[in-house]
């Protein structure tokens, strides 16, 4: 094999012996003289392009090429020097920085690692110093002197078993959330029996439900390093800069009512400050035609939206409705109009609109400002609507005339065209469909019995008893919604037709997730008669929770009220701790414990002051 040439000057021949020779020849053959052209070329580009790389190649190329380029290019004189004085300037401003990184790098390159990560450090801290500054320059909210409120914390029972039984309740208190605490701390909900985190899509990536919700129950039960440690996890975790979707509703009574309370049972200001901060957040879901919130908001984006099955994208009378008590509370504490001015402005629609037969659709669109289906409701959509009407009267110290007036004209039709006695004799509220009854009440209507005790006092025309037994009527007739099941508890709906009264006949409706509203009721009627029969029913409640409900790690919902044998959910509510607890604990407490004279609670249990006319903030 011939030996390889290294210049393509000589071309392998063979002879005619099959020997290969070298031949010279006297000229360059096509191919080579590329070759060399090639070659030629590259050793120019390099030359040329390595001024590119030479430490000073700004101030090269300013004076090689732009400057004639700009002789060439340019008008007049005076533009000319002007241009050349700026272009100069950008250069020079170029070369600065480029050299300023150098130094700056060579100098990091020669630090020790320690002293690399300890300027690192100071580094974030100035960032950190910089953010609070910028919060400290943020406008404050008013100084509020504190006041201890009435009723805050009350005496002892002095009756020895009412005694042992709120002693019992505190204990259920302390099994739920020491459980939580071990298996769910920090996240919205426990999951009892797979001792983990539960989480809602309600709340978005807010964290701390069951925390914030618990707060004030923790307080009255004189729970104090648990209300202590709760307080910290809000002061250091609570988060509401979150990019989620959430249920305006849902965040509004349970984060929003649960720090405004802790903040008037406590004085402590970071529940204010959250709670202000959260109504903030919450105010672009007014963003509306009408101003009817939408019922879902992102919190980051300030995009809402409606429940996609909700009657063509119409808001929720109950939870648009269900906004008042904490949003005059935020504007209260904020020294803020615009809180209480967009309560203002759903009044405002509400009044303009025809209501059939009196009665309140429970859907309404925020384009049109027209009802959706007419479908009305006490219970689910509708419930809480009427609550928060009667409650903003007497919350405003019984001057809201509006409010007192719109609560007793929808008293008033309900009874005309809800109410019904069953062949058995018991009362009941049924759903109104397109004029249609459907004789079903669910669960969520039993507040109906506490909120007509709650209103009895100030019902017009003397009507004051005619509203407690019609508020007694109900309570007994939730009561036995509960006595007719194996469990003692109640299911979520029950029905008058078909030859049963107060019975659950379809599968979905017999499950029970530890709700309060029976409770609820049970609680308003012993404080406003003293009737021993509503202590003994909420015994009953109690006894009944213990065995059905409770399991080692919390308390869990069943899925079927009328099973020997039910089994569990698996999802310990927040509301379980916030209302079924507290009203539990309220029942068997004396009448100083959050005085009904002093106090509102809103629709997730959460007492609220009465905003009496001396306290308001100018």
């Amino acid at each position: 094999m011939p030996p390889p040439t290294l210049l393509p000057f000589t071309t392998p021949r063979k002879s005619g012996t099959n020997s290969s020779v070298l031949i010279s020849r006297p000229a360059f053959r096509l191919t080579e003289k590329f070759l060399l052209l090639l070659v030629f070329s590259g050793f120019i580009t390099l030359c040329f392009g390595a001024i590119f790389f030479l430490p000073d190649s700004s101030k090269l190329l300013s004076g090689v090429f732009f400057h004639s380029q700009r002789t060439s290019i340019t008008g007049s004189g005076p533009k000319q020097d002007g241009g050349r004085e700026l272009e100069g300037d950008k250069l020079s401003k170029i070369r600065e920085d480029h050299e300023k990184a150098l130094r700056e790098a060579k100098d990091t390159l020669q630090k020790l690692p320690e002293q690399i990560k300890k300027e690192i450090k100071e580094e974030k801290q100035k960032v950190v110093q910089e953010s609070a500054n910028k919060k400290e320059a943020a406008p404050r909210l008013p100084n509020v002197v504190f006041r201890k409120p009435v009723g805050a914390t009350g005496r002892e029972p002095s009756d020895p078993q009412t005694r042992e039984r709120q002693a019992k309740i505190k204990e259920m208190m302390k099994h739920a959330w020491e459980n939580y605490k071990r298996h769910a701390w920090g996240s919205n909900e426990l999951k009892p029996l797979s001792k983990q985190q539960h989480s809602s899509s309600l709340f978005g990536n807010i964290q701390g439900a069951t925390i914030v919700d618990a707060l004030d129950t923790l307080y009255i039960m004189g729970m104090h390093d648990e209300f202590k440690e709760a307080k910290e996890w809000v002061e250091k975790n609570l988060d509401f800069n979150v990019h989620a979707e959430v249920s305006v509703f849902e965040v509004n009574i349970r984060f929003v009512g649960g720090l405004l309370s802790a903040y008037y049972l406590s004085g402590e200001e970071i529940f204010r400050t959250k709670a202000v901060d959260l109504g903030v957040k919450l105010l672009p879901a007014f963003n509306t035609p009408t101003g009817i919130p939408w019922a879902l908001l992102n919190i980051k984006s300030g995009i809402g939206r409606n429940w996609p099955w909700a009657s063509g994208g119409s808001s929720i009378l109950a939870e648009f409705g269900t906004l008042h008590l904490e949003f005059m509370h935020l504007s209260q504490l904020s020294g803020n109009p615009v809180f209480a001015e967009k309560m203002m402005n759903i009044r405002k629609v509400l009044n303009r609109l025809d209501k059939p037969q009196g009665l309140y659709p429970n859907y309404l669109n925020p384009n049109s400002g027209q009802w959706g289906q007419h479908h009305v409701s006490i219970g689910g959509l509708g419930d809480s609507f009427y609550e928060y009407l009667l409650k903003a009267w007497l919350m405003s110290d019984k001057t809201d005339e509006e409010a007192r007036k719109m609560y007793y004209d929808a008293v008033q039709a309900i009874e005309k065209h809800l109410i019904r006695k069953s062949n058995g004799g018991l009362k009941y509220i049924a759903e109104w469909k397109g004029g249609l009854l459907e004789h079903k009440m669910g669960h969520l209507t039993c507040f109906a019995g506490g909120m007509f005790a709650l209103g009895a006092d100030g019902a017009p025309e003397d009507n004051s008893g005619h509203h407690m037994e019609l508020a007694a009527e109900i309570a007994h007739t939730c009561h036995e919604s509960y006595d007719r099941t194996a469990t003692k508890l109640g299911p979520e709906a029950f029905r008058f037709d078909g030859g049963v009264e107060a019975i659950a006949t379809r599968q979905n409706e017999k499950y029970y997730i530890l709700r309060p509203e029976v409770i609820e009721t049970h609680m308003y009627m012993w404080r406003l008669t003293h009737d021993p029969k509503y202590r003994e029913w909420g015994w009953e409640a109690v006894q009944a929770l213990e065995k059905n409900c409770r399991v080692a790690a919390g308390y869990s919902g069943i899925r079927d009220v009328y099973s020997t044998h039910p089994t569990h959910d698996d999802v310990q509510q927040s509301f379980f701790l916030a209302e079924t607890l507290k009203y539990l604990y309220l029942m068997f407490s004396e009448d100083d414990v959050l005085s009904l004279d002093h106090w509102i609670f809103n629709s997730e249990a959460h007492p609220l002051p009465i905003i009496r006319k001396s306290d308001k903030i100018q």
